[in-house]
């Protein structure tokens, strides 16, 4: 499908990005940086992927959807990252409209199926902790693909719609959005068309891809704690809440950073504040998350050793 062909008569060929800044001694310093947290980003992610394949241990629920969150991460960081070092090296922040488009487009299907994943993690944690004796057959390799099949399908089906509807809007006026990479919030106020039923669409997506998840996710760590307080050795209760805090400092990022930015529709004050929260979302999670599950994780750091000595090796017997 051409989605950029969808932009009925509009005049705007093209957008402009301001970036994070319009001072150019900052520039530099900014490429170096960024550059950096995606090589970090990037490369602890499938150090992560590494560790999982390499580690029969991992071979478990729990790390199948870890190792499919940590492909999210680095797609999520390479939709914005990538661009934003270009526009800094060439100085050019000018981003055609089907481009625009598509970025959003990808950017919310990664997002979104992010919440679908992190609640499938919750729910796995759930029946690891809640249900034991029956979490073989309800967790089995089948419904693991068909619970990130849905969560890929949900996500999806949210992102086409956001993009087809986004692609009726006309945009006649000034083309210069005030962030690093094309978002819905920022084109609305561009837009020389009435945006209220686009409004309306990404508040049901809101309300069903945020609230909805984080309220399921809720409900599952609320039985995981009451049967966690059940059990009467403190190291059984260290590790049983050791396995969920990880992913709840995730959860807590991810969906902190994703309800302060879409909440607030219209707001062309809050411009310079969506920067922060952009980065938050698009650079600093993705790159926190390895970080997360390997600190709090002996399995992970075990497994990652290995791969570290393995590959050692490999690079002596090639004389390296």
């Amino acid at each position: 499908m051409d989605l950029g062909a969808l932009g009925n008569d509009s005049l705007v060929t093209e957008f402009v990005l301001l970036g994070l800044t319009e001072t150019p001694v900052l520039q530099p310093i900014l490429f170096v940086i960024f550059l950096l947290a995606y090589i970090v980003t990037v490369g602890g992610n499938f150090s992560i992927l590494a560790a999982i394949f390499a580690e029969p241990k991992l071979h478990t629920p729990m790390y199948f959807f870890l190792g499919n969150l940590s492909l999210l991460d680095v797609g999520c960081i390479s939709i914005t990252v990538p661009a934003m070092l270009r526009h800094f090296m060439l100085k050019d922040r000018s981003i055609p409209y089907r481009a625009c488009i598509s970025q959003l487009f990808f950017f919310h299907l990664l997002a979104g199926t992010d919440c679908f994943l992190l609640t499938v993690m919750s729910y796995d944690r759930y029946l690891a902790i809640c249900q034991p004796l029956t979490y073989t057959t309800r967790m089995g390799w089948g419904i693991q693909q068909a619970l990130v099949g849905m969560s890929y399908l949900f996500s999806f089906s949210n992102a086409l719609t956001q993009t087809v509807a986004l692609s009726t809007l006309k945009f006649c006026g000034p083309n210069v959005i005030n962030h690093f990479y094309c978002d819905l919030p920022q084109l609305f106020q561009l837009s020389c068309s009435s945006t209220q039923l686009n409004e309306q669409l990404l508040f049901v997506a809101a309300a069903f891809m945020g609230v909805a998840p984080l309220v399921l996710i809720a409900v599952s760590y609320a039985h995981v704690v009451a049967a966690v307080l059940r059990i009467r050795s403190a190291e059984g209760r260290k590790k049983a809440f050791s396995t969920c805090g990880s992913h709840l400092t995730v959860v807590g990022i991810f969906y902190g950073t994703g309800v302060f930015n879409y909440m607030r529709l219209g707001s062309v004050e809050a411009s310079d504040k969506d920067k922060g929260i952009g980065i938050l979302n698009t650079v600093i999670s993705p790159m926190l998350n390895p970080l997360i599950y390997s600190l709090r994780n002996p399995d992970v750091q075990g497994a990652l050793r290995r791969v570290i000595d393995c590959g050692k090796k490999t690079l002596f017997s090639l004389g390296w």
